[in-house]
């Protein structure tokens, strides 16, 4: 007959032997270092996709965005064009290439997009027209990633409408940007202009103002 103090160490052992053994403070063991260290910076992340967050994607966003007003703002040389002719505003009625080509038209229209908040169109046909006539394959680099972050990019709020041909077209053009990475995304865009806002623009207050006295609302006003 096991004495009291045996029935107790064999009633505890049991119970014991259920429970994970502890471990002191002398058996942790301390990661290792290379686990605590950040992330080195990777040099061949593809950072315009915007789905990287690594510093050195941060340093160029903010290269990219401090030149922005200089160098993707081709609206003050429509602003400074002269007032059209009557003529020449008769003539935007007639096609809408005759529209696009002329400055003072192409003002007047992203005028109009900017009420039906789609201005961006203009905007990024613009930007394409910039970089298609840019030489340096530095400034192609830079300028096709910038257009590339503000209106394609889904996380932009200035975001134009592709289909997604269009978009893996360019995804797969920007790992070699040139000046003719997002023609595709141009025409496309140029095509949903015509066929959308185009008609609206031509009825629109705006258009018949012009056609009444024959000038800019801003050229007027001056």
């Amino acid at each position: 007959m096991p004495t009291p103090h045996e029935a107790e160490t064999q009633h505890s052992g049991p119970e014991e032997a259920d429970q994970p053994p502890s471990m002191s403070r002398h058996d942790a063991v301390a990661p290792p270092a290379a686990t605590l260290a950040a992330p080195s910076r990777n040099p061949c992340c593809l950072c315009w996709c915007c789905c990287c967050s690594c510093s050195w994607n941060e340093e160029r966003r903010r290269a990219w965005r401090a030149s922005r007003e200089t160098r993707l703002q081709p609206l003050p040389s429509c602003e400074a064009c002269t007032a059209p002719s009557p003529e020449e505003v008769r003539s935007w009625a007639q096609s809408f290439d005759k529209l696009m080509h002329s400055p003072a038209g192409r003002n007047v229209f992203r005028e109009f997009l900017r009420t039906e908040y789609s201005e961006e169109n203009m905007l990024f046909w613009l930007a394409c027209e910039e970089l298609k006539a840019e030489a340096n394959q530095h400034v192609v680099d830079e300028k096709a990633r910038l257009i590339y972050e503000d209106y394609v990019s889904i996380l932009s709020p200035k975001e134009v409408s592709l289909d997604s041909r269009v978009r893996e077209g360019i995804n797969k053009r920007m790992q070699e940007p040139s000046a003719h990475t997002f023609d595709d995304a141009q025409l496309q865009i140029y095509t949903l202009m015509h066929r959308d806002s185009y008609p609206r623009f031509l009825g629109s207050p705006a258009y018949r103002t012009l056609l009444l006295h024959g000038s800019t609302p801003s050229s007027s006003e001056a």
